[in-house]
């Protein structure tokens, strides 16, 4: 076997990620080993990602890729190791430590800086670039220890009114900071948008509570009396008064090691390479934003990635070359959506320009084609770029129809029906085709969204083009007569969502009935338990009402969460995780009396553990009788809705956190849904309650709510997206009502709010167009439903105690309802008593889950 060569890569950001993982992706012989020298002491991370830093984000979370790429025996990872010098002659590359690194090729990946104009001031303290997690954690705080100083709201502005600069915005704002945008330009995010679309951007930017000043040249940043940042003076229009200011004014190339090995650079930077990434040096590359190819810097990640795909595939013996940048982009700035593809601005001749405007609702969209309006060769949509994940493949196909109608409101005009050639691109970011989708299904048979995902990585990163993805799949599904059911079970053949909405037009009561109507047979563990939790939504009744009991699963069934030996914990409620004195005590006097091992939950609650079953209702009778309920920590329901101490008793806090979280716990309490949910309320931007994990996240701001919906944990985590923002409190009840009731409805059977956010047509912005702007015409049902709901709401166990025929089941035996299981042993550590494994068990047996059983002699 021949020997490994040894390549280095500069850089560990994005595009260094990419290339090392298709390395190894594809280099399947083992014929290269891989070292990566990244400057910052962590691994590469999302860049694109580094808003969301300051709504909770850890930066380990913003971690690309499976962390085992850096166990790979053929990957070395050097942290903190930035590459100083190269000798092209000995083939070494030598890091600021003095280490140095062989190579048989050398792959530079340095990308860009960010570029800060000489502006006098621009050395004082508070003047901050955002680049990397270093640059935003020292930007926040600043920000926090400058509220602390000053006692009152930090005034922040940003300089550049690019991409980069509404993000720098945004986390001003996720801050508690003012924001005000200086841009040099006539208008915001110039490159991207046209004079109409910056206009309506503008407007929407403004409606978010950031100022928006165009056509401005800062000319000097001014100290305050201390020394730090006080003002910013412009050129021709006066002075503005700031605390921080932020450098957003574009980026350059980190070319400088490229110059100093003597490698040509572009005219305006960066490391000259042709079509497949070689410098004038064979035995060296330059992938991503470092890279001048065909005369140019590019910095997008979608080009960085073909880059690397390419450097890899050349390695590799293949014969790819660069197609040329996709600058397509699609974004959310400050929850505004902004989108532009292909030739925005109508260069080329004959172009046509068609465009739509509608100033009340923030809309502006074009579209450009060529003299005859067949093709598409462009557009910019600011608004509503829902129409992005279809059009941007289309650019340079026949656009079918009448284009008219991608640009008006849905339903104007019937949208052209076109089918994407294979070659279209459909997934820039990791340059996924169509036809590479298609593949995915006929030759891979991949049946779902999940499978074509793993296969292709298409959606994988920004997640813009899954409903496209998902569309091109549903329909090389049915080419192939392949049938993916979406069928609850094998007794019926309706989903979740069809059963929900038959049962509820039918108003049909029972699950006999039900399945008499719309089913076979006698039903099973999947229908009997999503049937019941159906029922308990559109009526509100008891669990264990009339014939539901049976339906329910075991921890319904009786109320309480069965542990792995077979006892049951209790959790009262606690909204918002407020709780008086005397119930704490009353918590402690139940569990010494009863013996029972107690813990904080991570929801602001205390969970109880080893209660027998014939011990639920005594123990809930105490707690009932002292005014406390049944926290449903045993249901598919509302969990617990977590908040911070809020303006209460904290000196950052803006807003009543724990207010609105007992508002919120005991609005939803007690609602059945396909999965549990969980809510958090924080009362700042520094959010405390870490809402942003949560299915539904409330933040304050100095205005009202910000509202983020999708947040979950569990194997995937996701978090939340923002839904509205500076909302008062009857929108944010009115916006979560039909929230959580749009998803009681439609979500599939188990499935949580981020998948089904995820899968739902349309994703985020089709459901905050059902909620918010009732483009369905629901909303009002909705509203009731949600309405009946909590007027219809009682305490389960209060019923139940209240239920002799019900209380007959918490018993272990029938015939003897007072004796404690015999197989139930315990040892005792860290003070409490908790169950005996096998091991510690006398007989070494290993604990069954009992049922309700019958004593015999």
């Amino acid at each position: 076997m021949a020997q490994t060569k040894q390549i280095v890569v500069v850089g560990g950001g994005m595009v260094a990620h990419r290339f090392t993982e298709a390395m190894r992706a594809r280099d399947t012989e083992g014929r290269f080993a891989v070292t990566v020298l990244a400057e910052e002491p962590r691994a590469p991370y999302d860049r694109v990602a580094l808003t969301s830093y300051f709504t909770g984000r850890k930066p380990e979370e913003l971690a690309l890729g499976d962390p085992s790429l850096w166990e790979d025996p053929l990957v070395t990872l050097e942290r903190d190791a930035k590459a100083v010098s190269v000798d092209r002659a000995a083939r070494t590359v030598t890091d600021a430590h003095g280490r140095t690194y062989p190579y048989d090729h050398l792959v530079m990946a340095t990308g860009s800086y960010a570029w800060s104009p000489p502006v006098k001031g621009s050395d004082l303290p508070g003047v901050f670039v955002y680049r990397t997690i270093d640059d935003v954690a020292a930007l926040r705080g600043y920000v926090q220890q400058r509220r602390r100083d000053l006692g009152r709201t930090v005034r922040g502005a940003v300089i550049g009114g690019g991409l980069l600069g509404l993000e720098a915005a945004g986390a001003l704002q996720e801050l508690g900071a003012t924001s005000t945008v200086v841009q040099f330009a006539d208008r915001l995010m110039n490159l991207q948008v046209d004079e109409g679309g910056g206009q309506a951007l503008s407007r929407l930017i403004e409606n978010t509570g950031v100022k928006v000043r165009c056509n401005t040249a800062t000319e000097e940043i001014r100290a305050d009396k201390h020394g730090h940042v006080g003002s910013l003076k412009f050129a021709e229009q006066g002075e503005q008064l700031v605390d921080v200011v932020v450098f957003a004014t574009g980026v350059r190339p980190r070319d400088e090691l490229g110059r100093d090995m003597g490698l040509p650079l572009g005219e305006r930077g960066g490391i000259v390479v042709d079509d497949t990434c070689l410098t004038e040096d064979p035995a060296i590359s330059a992938i991503g934003e470092v890279a001048c190819i065909q005369g140019s810097c590019i910095g997008l990640i979608a080009p960085g990635n073909t880059m690397a795909e390419i450097a890899v595939d050349r390695l590799l013996g293949g014969v790819s070359t660069f197609p040329g940048a996709d600058t397509a982009a699609k974004l959310k700035l400050l929850g505004v959506d902004v989108a532009s593809f292909g030739d925005a601005f109508a260069t080329t001749p004959g172009a046509l320009e068609l465009t739509y405007a509608d100033p009340v609702a923030g809309v502006y969209k074009k579209l450009v084609v060529s003299d005859d309006a067949r093709t598409l060769l462009g557009g910019i949509l600011v608004g509503d770029a829902s129409a992005y994940a279809s059009l941007r493949p289309l650019v340079g196909s026949e656009v079918g129809g009448d284009p008219a109608g991608w640009l008006l409101p849905e339903g104007a005009i019937e949208r052209p029906n076109v089918e994407l050639p294979d070659e279209a691109g459909v997934c820039s970011c990791n340059n996924v085709s169509a036809g590479a989708i298609r593949g995915a299904v006929t030759e891979h048979g991949c049946t779902d969204l999940a499978g074509v995902k793993a296969c292709t990585k298409a959606g994988t990163s920004c997640g813009s083009c899954l409903p496209l993805v998902k569309k091109i799949m549903g329909t090389e599904l049915e080419k192939a007569g392949i049938e993916v059911s979406n069928a609850l079970c094998e007794h019926f053949a309706m989903s979740r969502a069809q059963l929900f909405s038959a049962v509820q037009v039918s108003e049909l009561r029972t699950f006999s009935e039900i399945i008499e109507r719309f089913g076979t047979g006698r039903g099973c563990d999947l229908c009997k338990p999503a049937i019941g939790s159906i029922l308990a939504t559109l009526y509100n009744e008891h669990v264990l009402a009339a014939d539901r009991a049976a339906l329910q699963d075991t921890n319904d069934r009786v109320m309480a969460n069965m542990q792995k030996d077979g006892t049951y914990s209790v959790v009262p409620r606690v909204p918002g995780g407020e709780i008086l004195p005397e119930h704490l005590i009353l918590i402690g006097q139940i569990a010494q009396d009863y013996g029972l091992y107690t813990k904080i939950t991570g929801g602001q609650r205390i969970d109880m553990f080893g209660a027998r079953l014939e011990q639920l209702p005594s123990i809930w009778k105490r707690l009932v009788d002292a005014g406390m309920e049944s926290g449903h920590a045993y249901g598919k329901s509302l969990r617990t809705v977590k908040s911070c101490v809020g303006s209460d008793w904290c000196r950052y806090g803006v807003q009543d956190s724990v207010g609105m979280a007992i508002a919120l716990e005991l609005r939803y309490r007690g609602l059945r849904s396909p999965h549990k949910f969980k809510l958090g309320v924080s009362g700042c931007a520094r959010e405390c309650a870490e809402a942003r994990g949560k299915d539904v996240g409330v933040i304050a701001t100095d205005k009202g709510w910000n509202v983020y919906v999708g947040g979950n944990g569990g194997f995937t985590p996701k978090h939340a997206q923002l839904l509205v923002e500076d909302v008062d409190d009857a929108t944010l009840f009115k916006v979560i009502d039909r929230y959580l009731m749009l998803y009681v409805r439609t979500a599939d059977r188990l499935q949580r709010t981020a998948p089904w956010q995820e899968d739902y047509e349309g994703g985020l912005d089709a459901i905050r167009s059902v909620i918010v702007d009732d483009s369905l015409g629901i909303c009002a049902d909705l509203d009731a439903h949600m309405a009946r709901h909590i007027n219809s709401y009682e305490d389960e166990w209060a019923a139940v105690l209240n239920d002799p025929e019900r209380l007959k089941q918490f018993t272990a035996f029938v015939n003897a309802p007072e004796q404690p299981d015999p197989t139930l042993a315990y040892v005792e550590q860290r003070g409490q008593r908790r169950p005996a494994t096998a091991s510690e068990r006398s007989d070494g047996s290993v604990l069954i889950a009992p049922a309700t059983l019958e004593v015999r002699s």
